[in-house]
């Protein structure tokens, strides 16, 4: 395995200058864009990686599935659904288009911006803190790191250009989507987006979902079977936007990637993935994790279909 991952890494580094770096959010412009790692975490407890693995990213959008998480712990899937669908969207992650046609003006998935911001609002919280801290700890459950927390500068990056995801979050509290404090859900989900980590912890959090919400290291249960069901399968259909089709087909494994340029997957009873490459293709995914997936699919018959 670390002799087939670190060919991959080195097979993956040549795609990287085709792509670019999210520089809508400034403090993700710095990122290097030749940087590529990947790590795999099997579900009976072994990790091998290669490539630029002690660096240290924002997870962005792969937040959404910590969200999700919570929001499935606390709400249950039929009050989710109540504010958010579970179906493709085949628009860009921060669009806003269907949630004026729609009729119901539910967004149609919880890894849009749209639809994460409403998950968010079914977290059960007094306050924004509170609410963030939740999402925070399931995160650090899933990776056996208590030290893990947000990037400030992120953070306040996120707020200063966030701009499109405060209009997001207003248009569903005037539609009666949101019926929390718009500025406390907002908080909680700039700084969701900002939480930072490594390729290890991703890699650990992703055996979790692969393992049926099972710990790899201890065997507790810490998320229920059937919530962890309806993550996969909302990762294998939404998790890349507007990409997740030809993803699925490609590579087949249940995933969700973020513009920091980190990818998750679990392959089903079998291993968690982590890839990070901010260089991203023209719709915000990984071109490097992107094909790091491929070949790691290829190679050890992981599709799930």
């Amino acid at each position: 395995m670390k002799e087939f991952l670190e060919e991959t890494v080195h097979s993956s580094k040549y795609w990287v200058m085709e792509g670019h770096i999210a520089s809508y959010i400034p403090r993700l412009a710095t990122a290097n864009k030749k940087h590529v790692g990947i790590g795999v975490y099997t579900v009976d407890n072994q990790y091998h990686s290669a490539g630029d693995t002690n660096i240290k990213f924002s997870i962005q959008s792969v937040c959404k599935v910590f969200s999700l998480i919570c929001a499935l712990k606390d709400s249950g899937l039929e009050k989710l659904l109540m504010k958010v669908d579970v179906e493709p969207s085949g628009d860009r992650f921060n669009s806003l288009v269907k949630l004026e046609t729609m009729q119901n003006h539910r967004p149609l998935n919880p890894f849009i911006n749209a639809g994460a911001i409403a998950t968010i609002g079914m977290i059960r919280a007094r306050n924004a803190e509170e609410r963030f801290n939740k999402v925070l700890q399931i995160l650090r459950d899933m990776t056996n790191n208590d030290n893990l927390t947000y990037n400030q500068e992120v953070y306040e990056s996120e707020k200063e250009t966030g701009d499109t995801n405060k209009a997001i979050a207003y248009y569903l509290k005037g539609a009666g989507i949101l019926e929390e404090n718009v500025d406390d859900i907002l908080d909680t989900y700039f700084k969701i987006c900002s939480m930072e980590a490594g390729i290890e912890d991703m890699a650990r959090a992703a055996a979790v979902i692969a393992n049926d919400g099972s710990i790899p290291w201890n065997g507790n249960q810490l998320i229920s079977k059937e919530d962890t069901k309806i993550v996969r399968a909302i990762m294998a259909t939404s998790g890349l936007y507007d990409g997740s089709g030809e993803f699925s087909v490609k590579v087949g494994i249940p995933a969700k990637s973020g513009v920091g340029g980190c990818i998750i997957g679990a392959a089903p009873n079998k291993m968690g993935i982590a890839t990070f490459g901010p260089s991203l293709n023209e719709k915000g995914n990984s071109i490097a994790g992107i094909r790091m997936f491929q070949s790691l699919s290829k190679e050890y018959q992981l599709s799930v279909f």
